[in-house]
């Protein structure tokens, strides 16, 4: 039976790059709320642009260190289903403000070099035991910065047993998605910059064939 590994784009500002990506067939769309990255928007601006978003396609807040002020104020104005923490938060921080707004969370894990199997799966444990809230982890590569590396790590870091419940990030593109899915099976893939024509700028030809990519490598899963 073919696994249909799950695709969200991140860091939209526009709404046509929106449309593009719900044509494309994505099933979740992303909003920086991190406001040194050149994708934030403000929960008005996400608030409009996911108006527009049909039903069963997610809008996910990406969120850098909030306060729970902060993130209150986004799921009051946009209609958010699932938050995405890529700071500092501790499990304690982040059950705290999942549980404050109700929504699940994702947690960014930054792969560091000498990252073993063992340390993400203690990084699972530890979120997953703090909240009934927590979703999964997302795997990104490990940079001296906060938010997505656009880099991509080792992918034989991550132990099998863990692979099927991660979403995969950290330097996808339309070059090398394909042989990503086929080589890790994560549950779900996350790009933003490898589908972009510049910073918070999108490119529906990109986004299409990124998405095609990703199919292509669930097809040939027996």
């Amino acid at each position: 039976m073919m696994q249909r590994t799950r695709i969200k784009i991140c860091g939209f500002t526009r709404e046509e790059d929106l449309r593009a990506a719900v044509d494309a067939g994505a099933d979740a769309l992303g909003f920086v709320f991190y406001p040194k990255s050149p994708r934030y928007v403000t929960p008005l601006q996400a608030a409009r642009l996911a108006s527009s978003l049909p039903p069963f396609v997610s809008a996910v807040a990406l969120f850098v260190n909030p306060t729970l002020a902060e993130v209150e104020e986004v799921v009051r104005v946009a209609p958010i289903s699932l938050l995405q923490f890529h700071g500092d938060e501790t499990p304690a921080q982040c059950a705290a403000i999942a549980a404050a707004v109700a929504r699940p969370f994702v947690r960014a894990c930054r792969v560091k070099p000498d990252t073993g199997a063992s340390d993400l799966l203690e990084c699972e444990l530890a979120y997953r035991a703090a909240s009934p809230w927590f979703s999964g982890l997302l795997l990104d590569t490990w940079v001296d910065a906060y938010g997505g590396a656009g880099k991509v790590f080792d992918w034989s870091l991550i132990p099998k047993e863990l692979a099927p419940r991660v979403v995969l990030s950290g330097g996808l593109s339309v070059q090398n998605a394909t042989d990503a899915v086929s080589r890790v099976r994560p549950y779900a893939v996350d790009i933003s910059s490898g589908v972009e024509a510049g910073k918070g700028i999108k490119d529906a030809r990109k986004i299409a064939a990124f998405i095609a990519a990703v199919r292509a490598a669930d097809a040939n899963t027996s």
